[in-house]
């Protein structure tokens, strides 16, 4: 078998990290730099920028193409400055992919808005969570940064989430957030670890965010909202994904913590 001794060898292959910065194919092959602000919100939220499109408050100026169809970059517009507003994708490996080609479209200061499962039931739906690291239960990690336990995101962005919501009068808690990707994995054993070790919220794709953003150096923060609760004697879904009020609020906000940076 051939030595790659730049590849750290190990019995499990996803702890096999390459620190290798080229890969065979790159974002930078496939997408070329454009015109655009270097600001940009990631909306989980695909009904919330349905209706601001409808309302015309959006101007496409992209679209980038996966099997699963074609996915709209938007131009958006608070307090008169501009910048961009992208759904990245459900799941860690879609995200990431979808991120990189907008970091090589031309944007560099990320945060991202969506909402999250809580790990404590005293939690109260709507509750705001700013992650101040993921626990990296997913695979997408994994190849951007060498093995850990967890992964921060940026402290600039943290802090202009913070100012932002302290400004505006918004509560907030600042916690560990689980990155998993098996939605129906989450068991009570791992429900009760992941709650030791800090964190309040569950979701797919954090850890990936925030690694590809270390490796390719630019600035993501993320602020939650509590959602779903897996941290009672068994799951209630809340009627999260109908907030409709919040997870509009979230995207101004994120727009106003995002152009902070």
């Amino acid at each position: 078998m051939e030595n790659f001794p730049e590849v750290i060898k190990n019995n499990v292959p996803i702890l096999e990290f390459d620190p290798n910065s080229k890969a065979v194919l790159n974002p930078e092959d496939r997408v070329k730099p454009i015109e655009i602000p270097e600001h940009c919100v990631l909306c989980f939220f695909s009904d919330e920028i349905n209706k601001l499109n409808q309302k015309g408050l959006l101007k496409q100026i992209k679209k980038i193409k996966s099997e699963m169809g074609t996915h709209i970059v938007y131009t958006i517009e608070i307090k008169g400055e501009r910048l961009m507003l992208f759904h990245p994708g459900v799941g860690a490996p879609l995200a990431a992919v979808l991120f990189e080609e907008l970091i090589a479209l031309g944007c560099r200061k990320f945060i991202a808005c969506g909402g999250s499962g809580v790990l404590d039931k005293s939690i109260d739906l709507g509750q705001l969570i700013v992650p101040t690291s993921a626990i990296r239960d997913e695979g997408t990690s994994y190849h951007y940064i060498k093995p850990s336990r967890e992964v921060l995101p940026s402290r600039k962005a943290v802090q202009a989430i913070e100012n932002t919501l302290s400004q505006e009068g918004f509560d907030y808690l600042l916690a560990k957030t689980w990155t998993t990707d098996g939605l129906y994995r989450e068991t009570e054993g791992k429900v009760r670890l992941r709650k030791l070790e800090g964190c309040l919220t569950v979701e797919m794709e954090a850890a990936a965010l925030f690694a590809v953003a270390q490796f390719r150096n630019v600035e993501i923060g993320q602020i939650l909202y509590a959602g779903d609760n897996l941290g009672g004697d068994h799951w209630q879904g809340r009627h999260w994904i109908h907030q409709s009020d919040l997870r509009n609020k979230l995207i101004w906000l994120a727009a106003e913590a995002c152009l902070k940076l």
